[in-house]
């Protein structure tokens, strides 16, 4: 059969020459293949990098770890020094309950130092007195007035150390510092009316040291019927 030199065959009909169908496939999957590799290698080059950028939590938690162990040191000195300071302040308080025990001891022991002090010049001025008075030359008179100086030296040392005399002449007798040892009728005085002191009392800063003796009035027998 003739063919038309006209004639053009279309590119369905014909293939380049040494290629086919089944050879297009071919480089298709190959390239698919290498497309493939090449996603794979990116992978595990960025694998490594990722494993790179979480390297540096080991060496934070072994910084916290070194943090701990300074914080554990400076506890640990804290707690030294705190309790140095307490066995300082337990050996300052047993000091001091020492010195307090040893100072009371002495204020208990010494408490009258001061007024035996005072008391030492009546016992001089008495001394002088019984001397003169063994004399027999000495003037009574002068030996009075000694002894009227020497008996207000010694109340005012009294005085002076809070003792006050209880002499209730006149008074109204007071149970709590007044002690009745009899009773006398009187019609020129109240009843119960301090008419002799026997003996006089005493207080110290206002506490009773010793009552007064006393002798008390009564109504009479005869103002009663």
């Amino acid at each position: 059969m003739s063919r038309d030199p006209n004639q053009t065959d279309s590119p369905e009909t014909e293939s380049p020459p040494g290629e086919s169908p089944a050879g297009e496939e071919t480089v298709l999957r190959a390239a698919v293949e290498a497309y493939h590799e090449a996603s794979s290698a990116t992978e595990a080059d960025v694998a490594p990098s990722a494993g790179q950028d979480e390297a540096p939590p080991p060496e934070e938690h072994q910084a916290t770890a070194e943090e701990l162990a300074a914080a554990l040191d400076a506890a640990r000195a804290e707690a030294n020094g705190q309790r140095d300071q307490l066995l300082r302040a337990r050996a300052d308080l047993e000091n001091l309950k020492r010195r307090h025990a040893n100072e009371l001891e002495k204020t208990h022991k010494y408490a009258l130092d001061g007024f035996v002090r005072e008391l030492l010049q009546v016992r001089d001025s008495l001394e002088l007195g019984h001397s003169a008075a063994m004399d027999e030359t000495t003037d009574i008179e002068k030996l009075r007035e000694g002894t009227q100086l020497t008996l207000k030296l010694l109340g005012d040392v009294m005085e002076k150390f809070g003792v006050a005399v209880v002499d209730p002449l006149d008074q109204p007798f007071d149970p709590a510092f007044h002690q009745a040892i009899s009773m006398q009728p009187r019609t020129d005085v109240p009843p119960n009316t301090v008419v002799s002191v026997i003996q006089k009392g005493y207080t110290l800063n206002g506490r009773l040291v010793r009552p007064a003796l006393v002798l008390v009035s009564q109504q009479d027998a005869g103002q009663q019927a």
